[in-house]
């Protein structure tokens, strides 16, 4: 099943073509390796790291969908692998503040 057809039946997202432009921002990756194109077949026990929103999420794919069902029907079809809701990329004590980024120190 194509990448893109399985985004939009797995509801992570609303349409083909919005999967497709998210998948060639290259920000996704499967099996550890950066996806850049929409057609990329997916098969069973692929692991996806999808960026949501300002985390990452890690899913398994358990099955593949035969359609866009309600929610609770998408999650049948994968494993979440980080019990998490969404892993921050980077924690806000990580993060410089502005102050110090532009070289000036809090008084």
């Amino acid at each position: 099943m194509r990448l893109d057809l399985l985004l939009v039946r797995l509801r992570f997202a609303k349409s083909r073509t919005i999967a497709q432009r998210w998948i060639a921002d290259a920000h996704m990756r499967c099996n550890g390796q950066r996806v850049t194109r929409a057609d990329r077949g997916m098969t069973v026990g692929d692991v996806l790291t999808l960026p949501i929103g300002r985390g990452v999420r890690v899913i398994a794919l358990e099955s593949l969908p035969e359609r866009r069902g309600p929610a609770k029907e998408a999650r049948t079809h994968y494993r979440e692998l980080d019990a998490r809701p969404s892993i921050a990329i980077a924690g806000a004590e990580s993060r410089p503040r502005m102050a110090e980024h532009e070289g000036r120190t809090n008084q």
